[in-house]
Protein backbone atom coordinates (compact mmCIF):
# COMPACT_ATOMS: atom_id res chain seq x y z
CA UNK A 1 0.00 0.00 0.00
CA UNK A 2 1.49 3.41 -0.78
CA UNK A 3 1.86 6.62 1.47
CA UNK A 4 -0.19 8.25 -0.53
CA UNK A 5 -3.85 6.51 -0.42
CA UNK A 6 -3.36 7.59 3.40
CA UNK A 7 -3.80 11.28 1.81
CA UNK A 8 -6.35 10.41 -0.80
CA UNK A 9 -10.26 11.66 -0.18
CA UNK A 10 -11.39 8.98 -2.32
CA UNK A 11 -10.67 5.57 -0.85
CA UNK A 12 -12.09 3.51 2.16
CA UNK A 13 -11.73 5.38 5.90
CA UNK A 14 -9.69 2.05 6.86
CA UNK A 15 -7.77 2.10 3.89
CA UNK A 16 -6.48 5.62 4.94
CA UNK A 17 -6.14 4.30 8.72
CA UNK A 18 -4.01 1.11 7.47
CA UNK A 19 -1.88 3.07 4.98
CA UNK A 20 -0.63 5.34 8.02
CA UNK A 21 0.28 2.35 9.86
CA UNK A 22 1.55 -0.14 7.33
CA UNK A 23 4.85 -1.83 7.01
CA UNK A 24 6.36 -4.21 10.18
CA UNK A 25 7.35 -1.91 12.91
CA UNK A 26 4.73 0.75 12.86
CA UNK A 27 2.21 -0.62 15.07
CA UNK A 28 4.78 -1.83 17.60
CA UNK A 29 6.18 1.47 17.84
CA UNK A 30 2.80 2.96 18.29
CA UNK A 31 2.44 0.18 21.31
CA UNK A 32 5.71 1.37 23.14
CA UNK A 33 5.17 4.92 22.72
CA UNK A 34 1.64 4.15 24.20
CA UNK A 35 3.68 3.68 27.84
CA UNK A 36 5.48 7.41 27.53
CA UNK A 37 8.06 9.25 25.69
CA UNK A 38 11.08 6.77 24.33
CA UNK A 39 14.88 8.06 23.12
CA UNK A 40 15.43 6.71 19.66
CA UNK A 41 18.39 3.65 21.06
CA UNK A 42 15.27 2.40 23.28
CA UNK A 43 13.15 1.75 20.60
CA UNK A 44 15.72 -0.41 19.05
CA UNK A 45 16.29 -2.22 21.95
CA UNK A 46 12.98 -2.99 22.37
CA UNK A 47 12.48 -4.64 19.02
CA UNK A 48 15.41 -6.70 17.90
CA UNK A 49 15.74 -6.61 14.20
CA UNK A 50 14.89 -3.33 13.88
CA UNK A 51 17.92 -1.12 12.04
CA UNK A 52 18.45 2.31 12.80
CA UNK A 53 17.69 3.48 8.97
CA UNK A 54 14.02 1.44 9.29
CA UNK A 55 13.35 3.01 12.66
CA UNK A 56 14.48 6.87 11.59
CA UNK A 57 12.51 5.73 8.46
CA UNK A 58 9.33 4.48 10.44
CA UNK A 59 9.40 7.60 12.96
CA UNK A 60 9.79 10.30 10.54
CA UNK A 61 6.83 8.72 8.64
CA UNK A 62 4.96 9.37 11.41
CA UNK A 63 5.78 12.52 12.51
CA UNK A 64 4.97 13.68 9.06
CA UNK A 65 1.56 11.53 9.92
CA UNK A 66 0.87 13.35 12.88
CA UNK A 67 1.31 10.58 15.32
CA UNK A 68 4.15 11.47 17.31
CA UNK A 69 6.64 14.39 18.16
CA UNK A 70 9.87 14.80 17.73
CA UNK A 71 11.64 16.63 20.77
CA UNK A 72 15.59 17.56 20.30
CA UNK A 73 17.55 18.69 23.17
CA UNK A 74 20.16 21.42 22.65
CA UNK A 75 23.24 19.07 25.14
CA UNK A 76 25.56 17.54 24.04
CA UNK A 77 25.68 15.04 22.60
CA UNK A 78 22.22 15.82 21.52
CA UNK A 79 18.77 14.40 22.92
CA UNK A 80 16.26 13.03 20.96
CA UNK A 81 12.92 12.03 22.53
CA UNK A 82 9.78 10.60 20.41
CA UNK A 83 6.25 10.83 22.25
CA UNK A 84 2.93 9.97 20.80
CA UNK A 85 0.90 13.36 19.73
CA UNK A 86 -2.75 13.36 21.00
CA UNK A 87 -3.73 12.31 17.32
CA UNK A 88 -1.60 8.92 17.66
CA UNK A 89 -3.24 8.34 21.11
CA UNK A 90 -6.62 9.03 19.52
CA UNK A 91 -5.45 6.14 16.41
CA UNK A 92 -3.64 3.84 19.43
CA UNK A 93 -7.18 3.54 21.14
CA UNK A 94 -9.36 3.15 17.68
CA UNK A 95 -6.60 -0.04 17.49
CA UNK A 96 -7.44 -1.40 20.70
CA UNK A 97 -10.53 -3.87 19.74
CA UNK A 98 -8.31 -4.65 16.46
CA UNK A 99 -5.59 -5.66 19.30
CA UNK A 100 -8.44 -7.40 21.57
CA UNK A 101 -9.39 -9.11 18.36
CA UNK A 102 -6.04 -10.36 17.41
CA UNK A 103 -4.66 -11.82 20.70
CA UNK A 104 -8.43 -13.83 20.77
CA UNK A 105 -7.80 -15.17 17.78
CA UNK A 106 -4.36 -16.26 18.77
CA UNK A 107 -6.00 -18.01 21.32
CA UNK A 108 -8.39 -19.92 19.11
CA UNK A 109 -5.86 -20.87 17.07
CA UNK A 110 -3.35 -21.77 20.11
CA UNK A 111 -6.72 -24.28 21.11
CA UNK A 112 -6.92 -25.52 17.84
CA UNK A 113 -3.54 -26.72 17.30
CA UNK A 114 -3.55 -28.60 20.61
Amino acid sequence: MTRSRAQDPNVCGVTAAIAVIDGKWKTALLWLLESGPHRPGELRRRLPGLSEKVLTQALREMEEDGLVHREVYDVLPLKTVYSLTAFGRELSEALAPLSDWGHRRLERLAAAAS
